[in-house]
């Protein structure tokens, strides 16, 4: 293994490092630059995302530095890269500014999430980690947030590490669940890394490891008498699995303890919970909890749930972990200003494709909440040198794509969604503990009404334009659009 293998300098593509080596051969490396990144659809036909990926963007932006490790690896590169340009990479050092919204945060498609601002020389290399922690973390607290709008209070777990991409999409996907609802991992690393609270139970292989069930059920009592939780579904759930339980929380009653709860890991829940509830309540032991896992989504316990199955905590894996039914969320980063002349010009990029067109000039977003009724009436995007939001004037809300659909409104809070969190290379922001996020995302989820957050059909959440950003995209639209 190389011992650099942690420096993620060059987890980037190649294209970001040749671009660099471009600016520095023509002299503009030093030139200012403005990106963002945005998301244009929403994942699993949902009304909302979470954002998440802030701790580990600022703990890469801290960590950025070309040592003689990557600068060799570069040297063998096709390129053939000038001798002087690497002198030039070993003294790079983020020295931008990054504003972002907080983890936690509910976001939209065509909004900025985070906005880079800086040489372009840096800038460009930033783009493929940024997007890579952020797009993976986001689409996995979104998943999150959906199952547990599902689950109510039930208790949710985190139990995806063994079919995740990979060791660092297990841990920083349980840290993403857990700032969206869930209650605790199965993963170890994750629980000492963050602070996250672990959860365990035991495999069929401790059960199939001994001469029978209920033996290998004491022994594990026997162990853990504290932390009692037995798989039952090894053999027959209902006519071994349960009834050996209940023997073990007799045992431990006996003994002054309480029997936690049991897993069931297969067939059809709803029957087998509601079976296995009896049979506990029957037996005297009602507190005994019922834990189910087997490849569940929201959608499945969704159903579960009207089948009225007895299911007190939810073991999610494979689901939540890869994101399930949406592989990846799509973000982008778009240059949408260039330094010229003292000042900022804005820049667009065209598409054939209408929703691929980007939104020029450097800009802010701002979360437009009713002082009436204390909702969110919609998130608005306004160029950097606009005022209208301070001086608190009467808004016009209106859907970009089509600009006839509007709304008004006067009596507001403009709430900023962008942070400064780097500024001059420097770490500005204090980076807020999990608790803070999760208590931040149940009061961001407070702002909205419910038929934007609904698991169905929700109602589209408007992310509006201010005028002046609209007409400038409109124009620089028809500057660049080919002529006839």
């Amino acid at each position: 293994m190389n011992e650099n293998e942690g420096n993620l300098t060059l987890h980037t593509d190649k294209y970001q490092i040749n671009m660099m080596y471009a600016h520095w051969v023509h002299g503009t490396l030093n030139d200012r630059a403005v990106f963002e990144v945005y998301f244009r659809k929403l994942p699993f036909g949902n009304g909302y995302a979470v954002f998440a990926g802030l701790e580990r963007l600022v703990r890469y932006i801290r960590e950025l530095r070309f040592g003689e490790a990557e600068i060799a690896y570069l040297r063998t590169q096709e390129e053939g890269y000038r001798e002087a340009f690497y002198e030039e990479l070993r003294r790079f050092r983020f020295t931008g500014a990054i504003r972002a919204v907080p983890e936690g945060t509910v976001v939209f498609p065509n909004e900025p999430l985070v906005r880079v601002e800086a040489r372009v020389f840096e800038a460009q290399l930033i783009e493929t980690a940024l997007l890579n922690f952020v797009n993976f973390q986001t689409l996995i607290a979104t998943k999150a947030s959906r199952i547990k709008q599902v689950a109510g209070d039930d208790i949710l777990l985190e139990f995806g590490t063994r079919r995740a991409q990979e060791a660092d999409a297990a841990v920083w996907g349980a840290r993403a669940a857990y700032i969206a609802g869930f209650d605790a991992t199965s993963n170890m690393r994750a629980g000492m890394l963050f602070g996250i609270p672990t959860k365990g139970t035991h495999a069929h292989a401790w059960v199939q490891g001994h001469e029978n069930e209920e033996e290998a059920f004491r022994r594990y009592a026997e162990a853990l008498p504290d932390q009692v939780t037995l798989l039952v579904d090894t053999y027959d759930t209902l006519r071994s699995g349960v009834p050996n339980a209940i023997r073990i929380g007799h045992l431990l009653e006996r003994q002054g303890k309480r029997m936690n709860a049991i897993r069931l890991d297969s067939g059809d829940l709803a029957y087998l919970s509601q079976q296995a509830r009896r049979q506990l309540d029957e037996a005297g032991l009602p507190y005994v909890k019922i834990v189910a896992s087997n490849d569940l989504d929201e959608n499945i316990i969704f159903n579960l749930k009207g089948q009225r199955a007895r299911i007190d905590t939810w073991g999610v894996g494979t689901q939540l972990i890869t994101g399930g039914d949406q592989p990846a969320l799509g973000g982008v980063y778009k240059l949408v200003a260039r330094e010229k002349d003292g000042g900022w010009e804005p820049v667009i990029k065209i598409s054939g494709n209408p929703e691929k067109v980007s939104t020029p000039g450097f800009k802010d977003v701002y979360r437009m909440v009713s002082r009436d009724t204390g909702k969110a009436e919609g998130d608005y995007i306004a160029l950097k040198d606009e005022d209208v939001v301070a001086r608190g004037d009467k808004l016009k809300l209106f859907d970009p794509v089509h600009p006839y659909i509007f709304k008004e409104i006067e009596r507001y809070d403009a709430i900023p969604l962008l942070r400064p969190i780097v500024e001059a290379g420097e770490l500005v922001y204090e980076l807020p503990g999990l608790d803070a996020i999760r208590s931040y995302h149940r009061e961001q989820l407070g702002l909205f009404w419910p038929q934007y957050l609904r698991k169905l059909n929700p109602e589209a959440y408007r992310v509006n334009l201010s005028a002046a950003a609209w007409q400038l995209k409109m124009d620089l639209i028809q500057k660049y659009r080919p002529q006839p």
